[in-house]
């Protein structure tokens, strides 16, 4: 593998790390779909180029899954479910963005400082890739636990799945099947979400997390 090939992985791996921080920043609906579409394209790139080193014709269709899935309908459908419910624009946060940002860069340095030395025996690329992926996860948690609007929420948890895509392709891959299934576990997950979030709407007239704990009595 030549240093200009490693530089790439690294740099669309890096993206995805960047555009989680993004993903952090936003404190509007739409913007915040926006972002986690380009998320999904930069694995897919990521996932694509992983093909391309490893001679793994499978991972271009992991990367074909991640564009279409991720990277179009989900946002898509996401952008139409927030007009259909007429799901408030702004994001509700449990913390501010400023912490919330230092935490993500915490996390960020931890996950180097865990991963680097718990993969010494594999090269440095596939090492590096490895924490740059654990980062995307730890972000995905991150935002998962900040925010209090359930839509963000499922792209919080997208965006760590996205991060474990990016780590198994890292690492050589899984098999086409775990592949295909995967795909399609986060297409079935995201159906049953998209109901849960109208039925929601109907009950209880918002999707704010801090609101369904007002109506459950446990808000102080």
């Amino acid at each position: 593998m030549s240093p200009l090939d490693s530089d790439i992985a690294h740099l669309l791996a890096g993206s995805m790390v960047l555009l989680s921080f993004l993903l952090l920043y936003q404190d509007r609906m739409f913007a915040l779909l926006n972002v986690f579409a380009f998320h999904a394209f930069a694995l897919a790139g990521s996932v694509a180029w992983q093909a391309y080193l490893q001679r793994a014709p499978h991972l271009f269709i992991t990367a074909l899954i991640a564009l279409l899935f991720k990277g179009v309908i989900i946002p898509v459908a996401l952008r139409r479910i927030v007009v259909r419910l007429g799901i408030h624009r702004s994001i509700e946060t449990v913390v501010s963005i400023g912490p919330t940002m230092l935490f993500g860069i915490a996390l960020v340095g931890l996950s180097i400082v865990v991963m680097l030395p718990v993969t010494q025996a594999e090269g440095p690329f596939v090492r590096e890739d490895l924490a740059f992926a654990l980062s995307v996860v730890l972000l995905g948690f991150l935002m998962m636990v900040t925010r209090r609007n359930a839509v963000s929420q499922v792209i919080g948890f997208m965006s760590l799945e996205n991060g474990l895509v990016l780590a198994a392709s890292g690492a050589r891959g899984m098999p086409l099947v775990v592949e295909i299934s995967v795909g399609f576990s986060v297409l079935i997950a995201f159906m049953v979400i998209s109901i849960f979030l109208f039925r929601i709407r109907e009950r209880f007239d918002t999707v704010d997390l801090q609101a369904l704990d007002m109506s459950r009595g446990e808000a102080l």
